[in-house]
């Protein structure tokens, strides 16, 4: 990004109505996709293009009045000879083709939306860990007032749990086995409603 659009984020009024850190972040966001956005190749841009163009309904009506005009000539009857007659071979060989293509600028559209959305994903999953790791750093600081003081600190089983340090993988593989074992209990139950019937 250039300077001129930094400074235009930089100067530019602030709402009343947000804090400043809501309107720092989001400044930073429309910044950031403005970069992804100028970091995009030719074909990138010809392919969003496209696919943009094609996700309308411009693109319906176009179709509509394409095939229309095409059904009408080839029919004979407004004195132009019919260059591709019913059942219309050109027509399909051109429309066919011209969903090739469509389908493959939308799939270079998804692959690169995919890895904004990965990018977007990993930074969203840093910041989480992060603040997990900074609240849980708290909560001990918090707890440690009460003994420092010599204030009987009422021992909490919650606040023992919170207090301890979130390992990303020991959650995943939580989530793992919990999801495996719904899978089987499932399976299970299938079997016995088939049993019960058979």
């Amino acid at each position: 990004m250039n300077e001129e659009e930094n400074e235009y984020f930089d100067s530019e009024d602030t709402n009343p109505a947000l804090s400043q850190v809501i309107e720092r972040n989001i400044r930073t966001i429309i910044r950031l996709r403005l970069k992804a956005a100028n970091k995009r190749n030719l074909q990138d841009r010809i392919a969003d293009a496209v696919t943009s163009f094609s996700g309308h309904i411009v693109f319906v009506y176009v179709h509509i009045v394409w095939f229309g005009a095409w059904i009408v000539l080839n029919t004979g009857r407004i004195g132009v000879h019919p260059f591709d007659p019913f059942p219309y071979g050109l027509l399909t060989m051109v429309v066919s083709l011209e969903a090739i293509f469509l389908s493959t600028f939308v799939l270079i559209s998804q692959n690169r939306l995919s890895e904004e959305s990965e990018y977007r994903a990993n930074l969203n999953l840093q910041i989480a860990l992060l603040t997990e790791h900074e609240v849980t750093r708290v909560l001990q600081m918090l707890d440690a007032i009460p003994d420092k003081m010599g204030i009987d600190n009422d021992e909490d089983s919650e606040l023992a749990d919170l207090e301890m340090e979130t390992k990303p993988e020991d959650v995943l593989t939580e989530i793992e086995r919990l999801q495996q074992l719904a899978l089987k209990r499932k399976k299970a139950n299938k079997r016995n409603r088939r049993s019960r019937l058979g």
